[in-house]
């Protein structure tokens, strides 16, 4: 069974966008065969502790697991044209190449469609300098269709299972 992660980078906890990258792993793991119950971190719940010298054992975790998995699934709203100050200052923890044996899905909520592309971009720049294979393609909601974003997401899923699959044969 693959090693799940789902990384939620909005700035508040249990938000929409958590709610909708959960939606988008159940959707990838149905696509795909493999069914694991994702691990989700939602880096609001760590708060401060992202940003002090001496973590504390949650944010300790949380890089372990990222680092451990398999695939991870990267959620974040879009804020000043790219990802959160959350994911920048989380991923800063990982060592250099720390998802080197990750296949990572972006996932980007933005407020118009029009102008997504630059934070499907810097997710992918950012999750490929770490090591990661970036999955191809990665899932752009607007914020609009939070409320209800399961057709958005069955559309993708069936789109992005075959590479999502390629990769994690290649990856394991």
């Amino acid at each position: 069974m693959t090693r799940f992660t789902v990384l939620v980078a909005a700035p508040d906890a249990h938000s929409t966008v958590r709610a909708a990258a959960v939606d988008a792993a159940a959707a990838i793991a149905a696509e795909t065969g493999d069914a694991p119950r994702p691990h989700v971190i939602d880096l609001a719940e760590l708060g401060p502790a992202l940003l002090a010298a001496d973590t504390g054992r949650d944010v300790v975790d949380a890089l372990d697991a990222v680092r451990a998995s398999e695939v991870l699934l990267v959620a974040s709203p879009q804020v000043h044209g790219s990802y959160t100050g959350l994911l920048k200052v989380f991923l800063d923890r990982l060592p250099e190449l720390g998802l080197a044996h990750t296949v990572a899905v972006p996932v980007a909520v933005v407020e118009d469609l029009r102008n997504g592309r630059n934070i499907d971009e810097d997710l992918r720049v950012v999750l490929s300098d770490l090591g990661a294979w970036v999955v191809e393609p990665g899932l752009l909601l607007a914020r609009g269709e939070l409320d209800d974003p399961r057709g958005v997401i069955a559309a993708w899923s069936e789109v992005a299972a075959p590479a999502l699959r390629q990769a994690v044969a290649v990856a394991v």
